[in-house]
C-alpha cells in the first residue's frame, strides 16, 4: 500500500472514529434525557465531599433520592466567593430543563468586607440591594441575597428548579445545654427564596436538624461533631441528609419538587 493510500486509510478511520464517539455522545445526551432529572447541590464544606473525620451531608442525598444527585458544593466557600470562582456558572452550565438546584451557605458568610484583611467570603451586610467595597482589593461586593438570588434566577431561566436550604446548625449541645438560636443567614435564606418568587422553594434545614437535636440530646449530639462545632462525622451528616429530606417529605416549609423523587419508607429523625 502506497503512503497515499495509507494516509487516506487513516483519515478514513478517523473519521469513523469521531462519527463514533459523536454518536455516543448523542445516545449518551438522549439517555440522560430518559433517565430524568439531576439534583445539583451548590454549598460550602458541611454539603461537600471532604476526607474523615468529616463528610458533608450532600454526600448521602443519593441514599434517599430516585434521581442523581451531582455535589458541586466546595469547603471553605461562601455565596460571595462560590460566585466570584464562577462555580454557580458551571453549575448553570450544566442545568437543563426539569433539573433541580439546592443551594445552601451560610457558614462562611458571615465578617466584614470593608476591613485590609477581607477574606473575600464576606458579604455586604443586608439583604437588598446594598453595596460595599473590599478594603483589600476594592472589590464590589454585594450582599448574601444578591448572590443567591441572581444564582437562583439564572437557573430557573433555563427551566430548573430552585430549593434555598438554611444552612445546617453548629453544634447545639456544645456546653452541655442546648442552645437552639438561628444564625442570620437562616432568615436571608428563606426571604431569598421569597424574593425569587416562582421556581424556587425554602427548606429550614437548620429546623430541621435542630428538631433532631433536641431529640439526640447532648451526649449523641456532641458524638457527631468529632473535630469542631461545625463539621460533623460522617454518620451526623447523613444524618443531617435525613433531617433535609424528611422536611421535604413533611413539607415543612411548603412543598418543593423534590418531594417527587425520595425514595419510600424514608429514616423518621424527629
Amino acid at each position: 500500500m502506497g503512503i497515499k493510500s495509507t494516509f487516506i486509510s487513516a483519515v478514513l478511520a478517523t473519521l469513523a472514529a469521531v462519527e463514533c464517539v459523536q454518536a455516543r455522545a448523542i445516545e449518551d445526551a438522549s439517555l440522560a434525557r430518559r433517565a430524568g432529572p439531576t439534583i445539583y447541590l451548590a454549598g460550602d464544606s458541611t454539603m461537600a465531599r471532604t476526607s474523615a473525620p468529616h463528610n458533608g451531608w450532600g454526600e448521602y442525598l443519593s441514599k434517599y433520592v430516585t434521581i442523581p444527585v451531582v455535589n458541586k458544593a466546595i469547603s471553605g466557600r461562601s455565596a460571595r466567593s462560590f460566585t466570584n470562582e464562577g462555580r454557580f456558572t458551571e453549575i448553570e452550565r450544566l442545568v437543563v430543563s426539569g433539573d433541580l438546584v439546592v443551594i445552601e451557605f451560610g457558614h462562611n458568610d458571615g465578617g466584614s468586607p470593608n476591613s485590609a484583611s477581607d477574606n473575600g467570603r464576606s458579604n455586604c451586610p443586608g439583604t437588598g440591594p446594598e453595596v460595599c467595597k473590599s478594603g483589600k482589593t476594592g472589590e464590589t461586593v454585594y450582599t448574601y441575597n444578591y448572590y443567591l438570588e441572581k444564582a437562583a434566577r439564572s437557573f430557573i431561566a433555563k427551566g430548573a428548579n430552585v430549593i434555598i436550604s438554611s444552612q445546617t446548625p453548629n453544634n447545639q449541645w456544645e456546653g452541655g445545654s442546648y442552645n437552639g438560636a438561628p444564625s442570620r443567614y437562616v432568615a436571608y435564606a428563606a426571604q431569598a427564596a421569597k424574593n425569587v418568587g416562582r421556581g424556587a422553594s425554602y427548606v429550614d434545614h437548620f429546623q430541621s436538624v435542630s428538631n433532631m437535636y433536641r431529640e439526640l440530646g447532648a451526649q449523641k449530639t456532641n458524638s457527631l461533631y468529632p473535630k469542631d462545632h461545625t463539621h460533623t462525622s460522617p454518620e451526623g451528616s447523613d444524618l443531617s441528609a435525613q433531617a433535609f429530606v424528611q422536611a421535604v417529605s413533611r413539607e415543612l416549609n411548603g412543598p418543593t419538587p423534590l418531594k417527587q423523587y425520595l425514595k419510600p419508607n424514608l429514616p423518621v429523625v424527629w
